[in-house]
């Protein structure tokens, strides 16, 4: 079995505005973070998924970015995306998300489904205002993930798979 942790963790009451960064949050089975936009079925892709056209495996209850992938970004491309402008729900530290997708993986108390890749996109570089920020991002953008089991989220919670 493989461990990183949870370094942050986020949430946005409604789509488009700044995420906030919590200590600890309640995470409830195919809703994801109490208060968040994406529980409450607000998010940009709850509005996505909506489109039968779109070619998507479910809507997302929570996401996640790497740590390491943020400071790629800025080492690699000069592009510093600030605390939670990534719109990603969990910042992670040593969690290889891509190897995830298809795979359940526990964080804390909560076990989640990986879903797909979150892939960067023009509404994140807009509301960040950095060109070149979904190019630098493709492939290394996060994870979405599905709530397979409610509990509690916090910083420094270990992750496994």
């Amino acid at each position: 079995m493989s461990t990183g942790n949870v370094e942050a963790v986020f949430l946005s009451p409604e789509s488009g505005e700044p995420m906030e960064s919590i200590e600890r949050g309640e995470v409830i089975e195919s809703k994801g973070i109490r208060g968040d936009r994406y529980f409450k079925k607000e998010g940009l892709w709850n509005l996505l998924d909506q489109d039968p056209d779109r070619d998507t495996k479910g809507a997302s209850d929570i996401t996640f970015i790497e740590s390491e992938a943020l400071e790629a970004v800025e080492r690699d491309a000069g592009i510093s995306i600030g605390e939670g402008a990534h719109r990603r729900n969990v910042r992670t530290r040593d969690v290889p998300l891509n190897h995830l997708v298809g795979r359940r993986f526990t964080v804390g108390e909560i076990t989640c489904e990986g879903i797909e890749l979150c892939e960067p996109c023009g509404y994140m570089q807009s509301l960040i205002g950095e060109d070149g920020l979904s190019d630098a991002l493709v492939h290394r953008g996060g994870l979405n993930a599905r709530v397979v089991s409610s509990g509690t989220i916090s910083v420094g919670d270990e992750i496994q798979w």
